[in-house]
C-alpha cells in the first residue's frame, strides 16, 4: 500500500511537468512509466520531509533581520502558493498609491476561471472586488483570483509574473523567479527560504495598515466560507500570518510570523511531508527562536518519530551577535548618502534599496519630506564615516545613481 501511494505521488507530479513542458500524450506516458519505475526499484520516498533534500528552513528576527537558525536556505525550491504573498505584495502596493482601492472591480477571464484548485469558483465574465480577492488568497489561497489579479494589475498574467520577479530582485531577493502569480506548478518559478523570509519581512514593514488581511480566519464569498488553511493562527500563541503552500513537487510549505513579548519572529519551513508535520516543525523551529531571543515560547516541544531526522536537520544557531564597538574618539556623529527624493515612499525605498546592493553600506532610511512645495520621500543609507560615504557615493555614480554626501548636523 506504501508503495502505491508513493507511486500515484510520483504520477502526479510528473503529470505536473509533463504539463509544464507541453508534452504531448506519448511523451507524458514515457515520463509516467519512467517515474514509477523509478520510485517501485529505489522505495525513495515521493513526497519532501523534515529532513529530506526537498527540505529548508530558516528562523529570522523580524526587527533586525538576524538569522537564529537556518538549513538549505539559498537552496532553490518550488514556492508553490508562497507566490502569492508577492502577488499581495503588489497588491497592497496598489493600493497605497491609490491606483486601486479595496473596492474597485476585478474581472475574472475565462483564464483566471480555468485555474485549478484550490479556487473559489469563479464565472468568467464576473467581476469581484479587490478585498475579496485579497480575502480569497489569504484564506483559499484562491488560484483563480490570484490569476485575476495579476491579469489586472498588470495586463496579463505572465506580464505580471515579469513585474513580481522585479520588485522580488528589488527587494533582495536575488535568487526568485516568478512565472505566474499563484504558485501553480511551473518549473521555472523558484525561490529560496531566505528569499521567502526577506519578503515577509517586507510585508510587515512596509504594509503595516494591509497586514491584518493574513490573520483572517475565514471568508464568507458567494454564499461559501472558506476558513484559512494556516493552522498556527489557531495552534501557536502569538502567530498572525502569512501564507501557507503546496504543490506535488514542492511538498508542503508554510511561512508565518509570531510575536511574543517584544519580539517577532519570521519562520520559514519548506518541503514537508504532510501538513501536520510542517505546523509542528514550525512551531518547535518558532521557541527555540523565541528562546534564543529570550523570550518563552510555550511549552516545550519534540519533533515525535521525527527526532532522527531532526537530529541532521536542524541548524547550529548562530553566536550571539557580537558587542558593537565602541565609537573612535572624535569620530562624532554619522555621514550619510542621499540618493534622492521621490514622490511615493515605495519608489524611495526602491532606490535606497538599489543603493545598498551596490555599496553594501550603511543602514536604508526613507523619511517624509517635501520637494517644490509637494510631498515626497526621501532616501538615503545613514550611519556611515566621512570616508565610507565618500567611497560609497563614488560607487553609486559609476554605476550612473545620483547622490550626494550628507554631513552629520552640528
Amino acid at each position: 500500500m506504501m508503495e502505491l501511494k508513493r507511486a500515484v505521488l510520483l504520477v502526479r507530479c510528473a503529470m505536473e511537468r509533463a504539463g509544464n513542458l507541453g508534452l504531448r500524450m506519448p511523451q507524458t506516458k514515457v515520463v509516467l512509466c519512467g517515474c514509477l519505475l523509478a520510485v517501485l526499484l529505489s522505495g525513495a520516498p515521493a513526497w519532501a520531509q523534515i529532513g529530506s533534500e526537498r527540505y529548508s528552513s530558516i528562523i529570522i528576527d523580524a526587527a533586525s533581520g538576524r538569522e537564529l537558525s537556518s538549513v538549505n536556505a539559498d537552496e532553490p525550491r518550488y514556492p508553490a502558493s508562497l507566490t502569492k504573498m508577492m502577488t499581495l505584495y503588489l497588491t497592497f502596493e496598489a493600493l497605497r498609491e491609490k491606483r486601486i482601492t479595496p473596492d474597485t472591480l476585478v474581472p475574472v477571464s475565462q483564464h483566471a476561471a480555468e485555474m485549478s484548485p484550490s479556487k473559489l469558483g469563479l464565472v468568467p465574465g464576473t467581476k469581484m472586488t479587490v478585498e475579496q480577492a485579497i480575502f480569497g488568497l489569504v484564506t483559499q489561497s484562491a488560484n483563480d483570483a490570484a490569476a485575476a489579479l495579476g491579469e489586472f494589475l498588470g495586463g496579463s498574467e505572465p506580464a505580471f509574473a515579469a513585474l513580481m520577479t522585479q520588485r522580488a530582485h528589488a527587494l533582495g531577493m536575488e535568487h526568485t523567479i516568478f512565472r505566474n502569480a499563484s504558485g501553480l506548478p511551473n518549473l521555472e518559478q523558484t525561490t529560496t527560504a531566505r528569499d521567502l523570509s526577506r519578503l515577509a519581512a517586507h510585508l510587515l514593514s512596509d504594509f503595516p495598515a494591509e497586514y491584518h488581511y493574513f490573520s483572517t480566519p475565514s471568508f464568507r464569498f458567494h454564499g461559501r466560507v472558506f476558513t484559512n488553511h494556516d493552522h498556527l493562527l489557531e495552534s501557536y500563541p502569538g502567530a498572525d500570518g502569512l501564507k501557507t503552500g503546496f504543490i506535488t513537487a514542492s511538498g508542503f510549505n508554510l511561512v508565518t510570523s509570531a510575536v511574543h513579548g517584544n519580539v517577532r519572529l519570521i519562520g520559514v519551513v519548506m518541503g514537508a511531508a504532510r501538513v501536520a508535520e510542517r505546523d509542528r516543525h514550525m512551531m518547535l523551529l518558532l521557541d527555540r527562536g523565541f528562546a534564543m531571543m529570550g523570550e518563552p515560547g510555550g511549552e516545550p516541544r519534540s519533533e515525535g518519530r521525527n527526532v532522527a531526522l531532526l537530529s541532521h536537520a536542524s541548524a547550529v544557531p548562530l553566536p550571539p551577535p557580537a558587542p558593537p564597538a565602541p565609537p573612535a574618539v572624535g569620530s562624532g556623529p554619522r555621514w550619510a548618502v542621499r540618493v534622492g527624493a521621490f514622490s511615493s515612499e515605495s519608489a524611495a525605498r526602491r532606490a535606497a534599496e538599489a543603493a545598498h546592493r551596490w555599496t553594501d553600506a550603511g543602514r536604508i532610511i526613507v523619511s517624509p519630506t517635501s520637494h517644490e512645495g509637494r510631498a515626497a520621500w526621501r532616501a538615503e543609507l545613514v550611519g556611515l564615516g566621512p570616508s565610507e560615504a565618500s567611497s560609497a557615493c563614488t560607487v553609486l555614480e559609476r554605476h550612473k545613481i545620483n547622490c550626494v554626501v550628507v554631513k552629520p548636523e552640528v
